[in-house]
C-alpha cells in the first residue's frame, strides 16, 4: 500500500439529529486516527462515546458530518461496494434457515460471484467448525456462531476487518476462549483490523495498539502500543506487565477528560 494508511480518519465529527433539538447530538468531535496495513487496533471507551459510530463510518454505514474517512485511499462506500470490507457485530446475524456452510458462502451470492468452495471449506476449518458445516445456527453455541460470523466476514478476503463487540454477549469464560480463537484466526491472515470493545483485557490481548476514547463527544485521549510478542499465549494475561497495563488503561477510562492541548 506504499506507506498509505489502510484506514485514515481525518478530523471527523459526527452529529445526529435529535427530535426537539436544533443542534442534535454531537457523537464524535474532530477525531483523527490512522491504522497501518496489517495492524490490529482496539478502541476502548465508555458507553455512548461514539466507538460504534466510528466503526460504522469506516463500514460506510454512516457518513461523517465533517472530516473524511478512507480505506486504502478510497471512500468506504466504494470499498464496501467492492466487497472489500468484512464486518462482524455482537449479533452474529446468521440466517437461521441456512447451514453454517451456506451462511459463510452468502457473501459470494450477495456479490454475484460463484462461491469458492475451497475457500469456504478453508475458512470453516480455520474457525474450527468443519464438523458443523451442515448444522443450523440454532444447533451451535454462542461462541461457535460468532466464529461462523467471523468466517463469513473473511470469506471474500477483505482489505479490512471491522469487529463491533463481537463477543460482548458471551459469558466470561467463553469470551476468553474466543479471544484466543480470534488471535489464532487473525494470525493466519494478519488483515487490517479495527475492534470495538468494552474489555480492557480483550483489547490488550488482541491488539497491536489500544486507543482510548473520551465520553461524548468522542475524542481520542490515549494511545498505547501493546508490547507483547505474537503469537500470544493466554499466559501473558497473568503476567505482571499485563496487569499493570490493564490498571493503567482502566484508569484512563475512568479519567476520560482529554489532556490539555
Amino acid at each position: 500500500m506504499s506507506g498509505r494508511a489502510a484506514i485514515a480518519i481525518d478530523r471527523v465529527s459526527k452529529r445526529f439529529a435529535l427530535a426537539g433539538s436544533s443542534e442534535g447530538v454531537l457523537a464524535l468531535a474532530e477525531l483523527s486516527l490512522a491504522i497501518a496495513p496489517g495492524e490490529f487496533v482496539a478502541i476502548l471507551g465508555p458507553s455512548g462515546c461514539g466507538k460504534s459510530t466510528l466503526l460504522r463510518l469506516v463500514a460506510a454505514l454512516e457518513q461523517p458530518s465533517s472530516g473524511t474517512v478512507s480505506v486504502d485511499g478510497a471512500p468506504p462506500g466504494q470499498v464496501s461496494a467492492n466487497h472489500a470490507l468484512g464486518v462482524a457485530f455482537q449479533d452474529h446475524a446468521l440466517l437461521p434457515w441456512l447451514s453454517i456452510r451456506d451462511n459463510v458462502a452468502l457473501p459470494f451470492r450477495i456479490a454475484g460471484r460463484r462461491p469458492d468452495e475451497a475457500a469456504i471449506a478453508r475458512l470453516i476449518d480455520l474457525v474450527g467448525l468443519s464438523r458443523f458445516a451442515t448444522a443450523r445456527p440454532r444447533q451451535l453455541s454462542g461462541g461457535m456462531r460468532q466464529r461462523a460470523s467471523i468466517a463469513r466476514a473473511l470469506v471474500l478476503e477483505p482489505e479490512v476487518l471491522l469487529l463491533d463487540e463481537p463477543f460482548g454477549a458471551l459469558d466470561a469464560v467463553t469470551r476468553r476462549q474466543m479471544n484466543v480463537e480470534l488471535q489464532r484466526i487473525w494470525s493466519a491472515r494478519q488483515i487490517t483490523t479495527l475492534l470495538i470493545t468494552h474489555s480492557v483485557d480483550e483489547a490488550l490481548f488482541l491488539a497491536d495498539r489500544v486507543v482510548v476514547m473520551s465520553g461524548r463527544p468522542g475524542r481520542i485521549v490515549r494511545e498505547v502500543a501493546v508490547p507483547f510478542a505474537r503469537p500470544r499465549d493466554p499466559a501473558v494475561m497473568r503476567s505482571e506487565e499485563f496487569h499493570r497495563m490493564v490498571d493503567d488503561l482502566t484508569a484512563a477510562l475512568e479519567n476520560e477528560e482529554p489532556p490539555p492541548s
